[in-house]
């Protein structure tokens, strides 16, 4: 394609483009923050983390042998599994006829940004889905998978508790504890009459007031967890071990501790979102498209709790 005036000036606009997109996704999207973000990767689309296993400890007896064992190890992979493309065009005729033409082609980037932004979302909010479904994926004694206790599987207070208790038998820090609910669960701790244990977190209060883009922000502070609401939590219909309640219309809402050493989650950009622009002189239309490579997997399953609860008996 030849060089064009027109040519060039797309491409000025897809450099700025990128730039904007990069610093608005880094402050939309909040989920992302509980993604431990590797910022080198090899070739190829498969990450591979060496792990090592826990050394073993016995009584001993003075002039006797000692046991010597292997220490474990193991690895742990995840793969650059998402390719994300938008892409928008508007025709010379169009842009000659259309009164508002610049307001609309202003608003193409920041509604694609808000497409990919929104699908990265929802893909991390569903990396709950590394826990074994139908189970209570038990470490140490205690569910990290389990459905409300409330009546109708709605959320108690003592659900909280619970999450909390999990994690603490796994021996997560209790520092910067999240919870991650559906506005159905918000909508219970705002209503409920025996909730002497919660107070606001002066920490975070006026910080996340309106919330962003996906619909999260921060509402109260509950048995240590900063709550957060979301509509992007991802579906779980589901019996524990074939034992209890089952979710109808039930949500997996998130309980984790975001201390950046034990984020649950472990992610890449093989391509950060990236814009392109150019001027299709065959459909005689300017084309815009903005591309993303990432994946993200389930890092730290001792660091994740998932509460399933029922979100139509509001």
């Amino acid at each position: 394609m030849a060089f064009t005036t027109q040519n060039v000036d797309h491409l000025t606009r897809s450099e700025v483009w990128s730039s904007q997109l990069k610093d608005v996704l880094m402050d939309e999207l909040m989920a992302t923050q509980y993604v431990n973000w590797l910022s080198e990767f090899p070739d190829g689309d498969t990450f591979t983390i060496p792990s090592i296993g826990e050394a073993q400890v016995e009584n001993y007896t003075e002039n006797s042998g000692i046991t010597y064992a292997p220490l474990d190890t193991g690895e742990f992979q995840f793969t650059i599994t998402e390719y994300l493309a938008s892409g928008i065009y508007i025709t010379e005729k169009a842009k000659q006829d259309m009164y508002y033409m610049n307001q609309l082609v202003s608003q193409f980037v920041p509604k694609q940004e808000r497409a990919i932004m929104e699908d990265v979302e929802a893909f991390i909010l569903n990396l709950q889905s590394g826990q074994t479904a139908s189970t209570a994926n038990s470490i140490n004694g205690a569910s990290h998978r389990f459905v409300a206790t409330g009546t109708n599987e709605v959320f108690t207070v003592a659900d909280f508790a619970k999450a909390r208790y999990a994690l603490k038998k796994a021996n997560v820090p209790d520092t910067d504890l999240v919870a991650i609910v559906d506005p159905s669960v918000e909508y219970t701790i705002n209503t409920l009459t025996n909730i002497a244990n919660v107070s606001n977190n002066p920490h975070w209060e006026g910080i996340v007031s309106s919330g962003v883009a996906t619909g999260m922000r921060f509402v109260k502070n509950v048995y240590g967890f900063d709550v957060y609401v979301s509509n992007n939590l991802a579906d779980a219909n589901e019996q524990i071990d074939s034992a209890g309640p089952t979710t109808a219309a039930g949500k997996a809402n998130m309980f984790f501790s975001a201390a950046s050493d034990v984020t649950p989650f472990i992610g890449a950009w093989r391509q950060m979102p990236k814009v392109d622009s150019e001027f299709n002189k065959d459909k005689q239309r300017d084309e815009y498209v903005v591309t993303a490579r990432y994946g993200a997997k389930l890092y730290r399953p001792e660091n994740l709790v998932c509460v399933l609860s029922d979100t139509d008996q509001v």
